[in-house]
């Protein structure tokens, strides 16, 4: 049995996309990690399983590089919505994931908007493992602001990216006490009232070229922080997004999508 899949990404940030509508393939975290790893697979930060649903067009997986499930995935929904959006010739997309249901638009043939919903602000919706302010959570001599969009996601605001040990903080911090779940660590060095710089530690991913969801967590933590309005573009080293949080609560992420190539894995090449 061979399995089809589409190489895409959102401004550098990579997803293998496998079509499980008509039947699933049941595969493992171990081959999933294997499909995700770059040099023994396809490699990508994400691989994402379409699937059919009866409350939207399409029900949607996140399975990161580690073989661990994400709740939700900005850019990859973006992506998925490009697919569809291309089979049904219809503008907007309606998908379901574990993080909830979202919409999302085509802008063009490479860009698309989605509409991720309202952030999820108090400690025990994020969650954290007790209560605490979600605008000053200390994380082993480090302040974090803290808030989910269908993923926890902490963000620590610095005044020189440059100078910060992303990696080596955004693995410790991935897994404080703090976050039961885990967390994707966020560093922002603010740019102007509407622009900010970001680098993200995703959880179960590691550092990655973008970070969809992980945009949308910084600007809703910088407008909490008085730092930026509602609206800024996120500079990730991967392309810009585009993030609103609009006055109706709604957290809408825009951004560039693209089809790298298509393909087939065999099954039988899997790791058991």
């Amino acid at each position: 049995m061979r399995i089809p899949f589409t190489k895409m990404h959102g401004a550098g940030n990579d997803f293998v996309v496998i079509d499980e509508r008509s039947g699933a393939f049941g595969l493992t975290p171990a081959q999933f990690a294997w499909i995700a790893d770059r040099r023994r697979g396809i490699g990508c930060d994400q691989v994402i399983l379409l699937q059919a649903d009866r409350q939207a067009e399409v029900f949607v997986r996140f399975v990161n590089s580690d073989g661990s499930e994400a709740g939700a995935c900005g850019n990859g929904s973006r992506c998925v919505a490009a697919l569809v959006s291309a089979e049904t010739g219809r503008g907007e997309v309606s998908m379901r994931t574990l993080g909830g249901r979202l919409t999302a638009s085509m802008l063009g043939p490479y860009s698309a908007r989605v509409d991720l919903g309202e952030p999820r602000l108090d400690w025990r919706d994020i969650p954290l493992s007790e209560p605490a302010d979600t605008l000053h959570v200390e994380l082993g001599g480090q302040e974090a602001v803290a808030c989910s969009m269908g993923n926890p996601h902490a963000t620590l605001f610095v005044d020189d990216l440059d100078a910060v040990d992303v990696a080596g903080l955004g693995a410790r911090l991935e897994w404080h006490p703090m976050f039961p779940q885990g967390a994707n660590i966020g560093f922002a060095q603010r740019l102007s009232d509407t622009a900010l710089r970001l680098l993200v530690w995703e959880r179960g991913a590691g550092l990655t070229l973008a970070c969809g969801s992980g945009a949308c967590a910084t600007l809703v933590n910088a407008h909490r922080r008085g730092l930026v309005g509602r609206r800024a573009e996120i500079e990730m080293p991967g392309g810009v997004l585009e993030v609103e949080w609009t006055q109706a609560g709604r957290v809408l992420l825009t951004g560039p999508v693209a089809s790298a190539f298509t393909g087939s894995l065999a099954l039988g090449d899997l790791p058991a």
